[in-house]
């Protein structure tokens, strides 16, 4: 049967560097202020679409469908990086 490869059987796969602590913070203060910054932004970008029936013009489509995507990896991606900087390694695991 064939054996499962892991990371560990290839040396050097992904080097490590040590990184101090506060750069982890820091990192991560930056993604928590971008990630809000984004969701807050995103969410006005189509609450006005919505609200107002002159900016619902095909060109507009395009940005509106822009900021939905925006908003979703807004608040699915930087709540995941934000805790890994402060646990300053990856704690999802192996699926995620």
């Amino acid at each position: 049967a064939p054996q499962k490869m892991t990371v560990q059987d290839v040396p050097r796969a992904f080097p490590t560097v040590d990184v101090p602590d506060h750069a982890h913070y820091t990192i991560g203060i930056v993604i928590l202020i971008v990630g809000i910054t984004g969701t807050l932004g995103n969410f006005l970008v189509f609450y006005a679409f919505c609200r107002s029936r002159s900016l619902r013009t095909p060109a507009n489509i395009f940005i509106i469908n822009l900021a939905i995507s925006d908003f979703l990896m807004s608040i699915t991606q930087s709540p995941v990086f934000f805790t890994s900087s402060l646990y300053k390694h990856w704690i999802f695991g192996e699926k995620g």
